[in-house]
């Protein structure tokens, strides 16, 4: 358990530097969390000056563009320094912000088994009636998934992960060179949907956060749930 939880310091520290290196400000907080073959970092207080100026102008767009071109410019080197420091190669890298609450998720996904299910999951959640919402949702978006595994990282963290989801006109706007564009117009839409099914209803918590990325060359995506901590009343 020490030698884990120096795995996590270790791993945020690096993307403190990373960010603060890259970008003019690190972030306030960082949460790892790691269950392999997945890793999952969360920032918190993560604005730079100049991004604050766009945000009052309101140019979040820009702002988002920016931040995914400098993930794509830095994706080789955090996924070489990732696969280091866990002695396991990383296979894959995504990322999503919240402009709002200033935060950010990063999630690594390593070489190894993937089967569904990491810890237990809480005995009056409904696995099958969850999944089906996150189908409904997807299914409203675009259309529904090829395959929906569902991975409990932690009593806060649940990984979702999608096989199969783009329709026709995405393949071609990704053909056409229009990924960017699309990416940035999926994130709001597909927030919109997993609102409108009703997610937290067959999860009995509350969101405090969800992030959302692609894979568009294996047609996949990952959406990441953090759940707010169980109220002081709860069981």
């Amino acid at each position: 358990m020490a030698k884990e939880k120096s795995l996590e310091s270790e791993i945020g520290s690096y993307f403190s530097n990373l960010l603060r290196t890259n970008f003019g400000k690190g972030p306030t907080s960082v949460y790892v969390t790691i269950a392999e073959p997945f890793i999952t970092v969360h920032f918190r207080g993560f604005i730079s000056p100049m991004e604050r100026v766009l945000i009052n102008q309101k140019e979040h767009q820009r702002i988002l563009e920016t931040r995914d071109l400098m993930m794509d410019e830095l994706k080789p080197d955090i996924m070489l320094e990732l696969s280091k420091h866990l002695n396991n190669d990383v296979q894959e890298l995504y990322a999503d912000w919240n402009l709002e609450k200033e935060t950010g998720m990063i999630i690594s996904v390593l070489n190894g088994d993937d089967s569904e299910g990491f810890m237990p999951v809480p005995e009056d959640i409904d696995l099958e009636a969850f999944r089906g919402k996150i189908i409904e949702a997807s299914n409203k978006a675009q259309k529904a998934p090829g395959s929906t595994t569902i991975y409990w990282l932690s009593d806060r963290t649940i990984v979702v992960r999608r096989t199969e989801i783009l329709v026709e006109i995405e393949k071609a706007l990704i053909k056409n060179g229009f990924e960017e564009q699309l990416k940035l117009a999926k994130r709001p839409l597909e927030h919109q949907m997993l609102l409108e099914v009703g997610i937290e209803s067959v999860l009995n918590r509350s969101i405090a956060e969800t992030f959302l990325d692609w894979n568009f060359e294996k047609d996949l995506g990952f959406t990441i749930f953090l759940l707010e901590p169980p109220k002081a009343n709860e069981t």
